[in-house]
């Protein structure tokens, strides 16, 4: 079983309050009874969480939606799992989205996961993301130091020279220096 599956599937365990219905989401193969979870109404949050990652990990697009708002949802938890199976699901789209609720300062609290999704994916959209995203954290006192920190790693992780102005910046802060140092040195002719 899949760790990331194994976590979930322990936490809506303790979540749900219909065992029988928990018990059926965890066992079902038919595809077409998860995605019928997301659209029926009155299912609860954790059964179409359920339902959502186990279609994003089986590779089935009906997951995509449920999936993004898990992926900008309040609970770091949710936006874990979201992204691990946004990750699996190999559709188009998600790199687009995850760009967006990456650089949605309205939503800048929930970006980490958005941010780390964009490095795993390395799609044409991830480094632009990056850079505004860590751009806007630069500012004194920021709050989201680990959003911003994320940043850098990945940045550094995707080793494009887009990125060289935004990292010097980043130098100058004393929670992002020794990333900054780590990510500039991966960027291929990189002068110092």
């Amino acid at each position: 079983m899949d760790e990331e599956l194994r976590s979930l599937t322990e936490r809506l365990r303790q979540e749900s309050g219909d065992p029988p219905l928990y018990e059926r989401l965890t066992r079902t193969k038919d595809v077409d009874d998860l995605a019928a979870v997301l659209t029926e109404p009155g299912r609860p949050l954790w059964a179409r969480e359920l339902a959502a990652f186990r279609l994003g990990l089986a590779g089935d697009r009906r997951a995509f939606e449920s999936l993004v708002l898990l992926l900008n949802h309040r609970d770091p938890q949710r936006c874990a799992s979201a992204a691990h199976a946004l990750g699996r699901l190999g559709d188009p789209r998600t790199a687009r989205a995850a760009a967006a609720l990456a650089t949605n300062e309205l939503r800048v609290a929930y970006a980490l996961h958005p941010v780390r999704l964009l490095v795993q994916l390395r799609a044409p959209e991830a480094v632009p993301a990056l850079i505004t995203t860590l751009g806007r954290r630069l500012r004194p006192h920021d709050p989201y130091r680990r959003v911003a920190l994320a940043c850098v790693e990945g940045l550094g992780t995707l080793g494009d020279t887009r990125a060289r102005p935004v990292l010097n910046e980043a130098l100058a802060h004393p929670a992002l220096a020794e990333a900054a140092v780590q990510a500039l040195a991966r960027i291929p002719g990189q002068r110092r």
